[in-house]
């Protein structure tokens, strides 16, 4: 399968809502609606910056196969910059057809180029597909990390602050 990988514009709006709506499926979230997907998928895509890509989208032939979400951080201890890759994921059609290597390929092809020093990312510890993928391509597991998210009420209690 030819698999073409491109950073998203607002013209891909589309593509990138029907992947978040399988995406929301997938992980047995509520179901998302395609239009009101479509519009939020234009409004981020307006907001990025082409020097910020957010996100990469892989095509397969004229259907859309996957989607990688990223953001840049800068300068940590090391000073350099890294890539934090908040989701891949490839729709049930396209999968163990090397479209999620093509993604992360493309990705890190980015990194080279922009002197990115690492991508970083999460994946559910209940996610065996999703570790064996990452172990194929080389990814360590760090356990230096403890994973922390700050959201809902304790979000809006620190915001009120």
């Amino acid at each position: 399968m030819a698999v073409d990988v491109r950073w998203a514009t607002t013209d891909d709006a589309e593509a990138l809502a029907t992947v978040l709506c399988d995406m929301a499926a997938h992980y047995r979230q509520a179901p998302l609606d395609h239009g009101h997907a479509t519009a939020t998928a234009r409004q981020w895509l307006g907001d990025e910056s082409p020097a910020y890509p957010h996100f990469a989208l892989a095509f397969a032939g004229s259907e859309v196969a996957g989607l990688a979400s990223v953001a840049i951080a800068h300068p940590g201890i090391d000073l350099e910059r890294l890539m934090f890759l908040k989701d891949l994921f490839v729709r049930n059609s396209a999968r163990n057809k090397g479209v999620g290597r093509e993604l992360i390929g493309f990705l890190a092809n980015h990194c080279a180029g922009k002197g990115i020093g690492r991508i970083d990312l999460t994946t559910e510890d209940w996610n065996e597909s999703a570790l064996r993928f990452y172990n194929r391509l080389g990814a360590e597991r760090h356990g230096q990390k403890i994973f922390l998210r700050l959201s809902g009420a304790a979000l809006k209690k620190i915001a009120r602050t």
